[in-house]
């Protein structure tokens, strides 16, 4: 089972690629369910299949917001169903609490993500100038963490400006719309956009092109997604940053189903895989022929049985 915010957003459609990918090599059934962006949806719909299966099920979660992981994850435990939830759960929910059955929790460093977009954005730019911010959801992990990321980056840079910082929730449709009130705004003081996530990189990019300012005003984002990955080759993102949704979609999946099927204890595992930071790569025009190569052009190939091999650390607040 996995569950996530939307199809429409690039980043989970390849999310749910890598699941059906991992279940096809298993033979066993998959299912996804979609939010949209609402908590309550999300939780709801978990809770049906929970009582559909009786708990004989495994759940790769991407809740939509932090608190949401907490309801998620007690449904499970209470069925007897495994769980591995990314991105998003409180500080204070933690998977040795609900042993066997919450398995593990996947991040990945927003904090060095966010930092390192930024500094590629600033070096793109000149090393000064002012540039504008687009942010996902306000209580999101990866947003809180990202943001934290560039203010870091912004601290260490002070010929960098930050005209404006504003919110637009994940979604190419919000990032266009606000990217063109800042660029009536702001004109020609804007040098470069960094985007919290591509989808938003992607919206802010439209916006430039249609005032005659793409491949100009370069952008940054974090999924690596297509669209993405096409504008480093065409020299209109400066970069971006992939957490590898297929390997997320797919590897969530390997963990709680081998955990399940009692081939590990969890309990009996060390802290790192219990919450850990998956590793991250940077796509930019340096490596971006080779990344669409292996990764866009043809399906990626990954060792499901590897369940361990991209941990890169325990998380900070773990």
């Amino acid at each position: 089972m996995t569950s996530i915010r939307s199809l429409s957003n690039p980043y989970h459609a390849v999310w749910k690629s890598g699941a059906e990918a991992f279940a096809a090599s298993i033979g066993l059934e998959h299912v996804t369910l979609v939010s949209e962006g609402n908590s309550e949806k999300g939780i709801a719909d978990i809770k049906a299949m929970l009582a559909k299966t009786g708990g004989n099920m495994v759940l790769n979660s991407d809740p939509n917001d932090t608190p949401d992981a907490r309801p998620i994850v007690e449904a499970c435990a209470a069925a007897g169903a495994s769980v591995v939830t990314q991105w998003n759960k409180p500080k204070d929910l933690h998977p040795r609490d609900f042993n066997p059955f919450y398995v593990s929790h996947i991040e990945f460093d927003g904090i060095a993500s966010g930092k390192q977009i930024a500094e590629i954005l600033f070096k793109a730019i000149g090393g000064s100038g002012g540039i504008i911010a687009l942010g996902g959801q306000i209580s999101n992990t990866a947003a809180i963490e990202r943001k934290a990321g560039l203010e870091q980056a912004l601290a260490a840079n002070s010929d960098i400006k930050l005209l404006d910082f504003q919110v637009a929730n994940w979604k190419s449709s919000e990032a266009y719309d606000l990217t063109g009130n800042l660029l009536t705004r702001f004109g020609d003081d804007i040098k470069g956009v960094w985007a919290a996530n591509d989808d938003m990189g992607t919206g802010a990019l439209e916006a430039l092109r249609a005032e005659g300012l793409a491949g100009k005003v370069p952008v940054v984002g974090v999924d690596g997604i297509k669209a993405a990955v096409d504008a480093v080759r065409a020299g209109e993102f400066a970069c971006t940053v992939t957490s590898d949704p297929f390997w997320q979609g797919g590897m969530g999946l390997a963990i709680g189903l081998a955990a399940h099927q009692k081939k590990f204890d969890p309990a009996a595992e060390p802290p790192d895989r219990r919450e850990f930071y998956g590793q991250a790569v940077l796509i930019s025009k340096d490596n971006v022929e080779e990344y669409y190569k292996t990764n866009i052009e043809a399906q990626p190939v990954l060792d499901w049985a590897d369940l361990w091999g991209r941990v890169t650390g325990p998380i900070r607040s773990a």
